[in-house]
């Protein structure tokens, strides 16, 4: 099969679509015939190095942890899934042909696989901060870039429980913020004064890593009130930074709820073949994404 590796860390030059052994799914995993995968921030962060400290990565290595694709391999102890279903979810070295997933659900009806690739870290992420922050429902939740995937979900998901959200982006983005259900404002000189005049925030999340976290705990007056998933030097402010995932299955689950419901759509903004996963970086790296990028195979 083929499948997107690098076998050093640094710039997108680094990846390359290389033959590879398919891989198998062990107790209590499946593997899949992949559709798509998504390209979330942690891939390019990976791979540049980033979190060797704290998850250490041995080289060579796949790229990827999200796709949705067709069963085609159970594994020992697995139930409810068949060879043939069609399921989203995260696994392992994803940009490729075959991936194994250890965390999965059957897609929505109405799905295409390239959207499904889009949704498991980003909800996942979402619903972690969401609970991280300690919003609740009544009160209202700032969150500095909003456009990309994590954004797009956590504002739908807040809208759902009653949560007030102001959402900044760049310019070309404020009505699809508004779209979402968000209050929406440009970053940018001026961007603090803009959010006061938007009415009290009770917590903060830092998505793109702008540099912005001193703002936002000017603007909640209480660090633990601010989230940052972007800016790994947030702790230096008393912020926490949240990297640790938390319970896929059961984000998985609450996301086909959500779509079920029609209350969470996050769209795709661009697909690539999987011969293109370094321009998919160099563009996801750039930030000011409106939804998910993919890889489609």
């Amino acid at each position: 099969m083929k499948r997107v590796s690098f076998a050093e860390f640094g710039g997108p030059d680094v990846l390359h679509l290389e033959g590879a052994e398919e891989p198998h799914a062990g107790p209590g995993q499946i593997r899949i015939a992949v559709r798509a995968a998504g390209v979330n921030p942690v891939d390019w962060r990976i791979r540049e190095g980033q979190f060797q400290k704290v998850r250490p990565v041995v080289l060579p290595a796949g790229v990827g942890q999200d796709a949705s694709g067709v069963v085609d391999e159970v594994g020992e102890g697995v139930e409810g899934v068949e060879v043939g279903d069609h399921v989203f979810g995260r696994g392992s070295s994803t940009y490729a042909e075959f991936a194994v997933l250890s965390a999965w659900a059957r897609m929505p009806e109405g799905l295409t696989f390239e959207e499904a690739a889009g949704y498991p870290s980003v909800v996942e992420t979402a619903l972690r901060i969401i609970r991280q922050a300690g919003v609740q429902p009544g009160q209202t939740l700032l969150v500095s870039g909003a456009s990309g995937g994590v954004g797009s979900a956590v504002l739908q998901i807040a809208r759902d429980r009653g949560i007030t959200v102001i959402g900044t982006a760049g310019a070309a983005n404020q009505d699809y913020l508004r779209s979402l259900g968000a209050v929406a404002t440009t970053y940018g000189e001026g961007w603090v004064e803009r959010v006061r005049q938007l009415g009290h925030v009770d917590a903060a999340l830092d998505l793109a890593g702008s540099g912005v976290i001193r703002e936002l705990v000017e603007l909640t007056g209480n660090p633990q009130k601010v989230i940052s998933i972007a800016d790994l030097g947030a702790p230096e402010h008393g912020v926490r930074y949240s990297g640790v995932t938390g319970n896929v299955p059961e984000a998985l689950a609450e996301a086909v709820g959500l779509i079920a419901r029609g209350k969470l759509h996050i769209p795709v903004e661009k697909s690539y073949p999987l011969a293109e996963a370094a321009a998919a970086h160099i563009d996801s790296r750039a930030g000011h994404t409106r939804g998910r990028r993919v890889i489609v195979v």
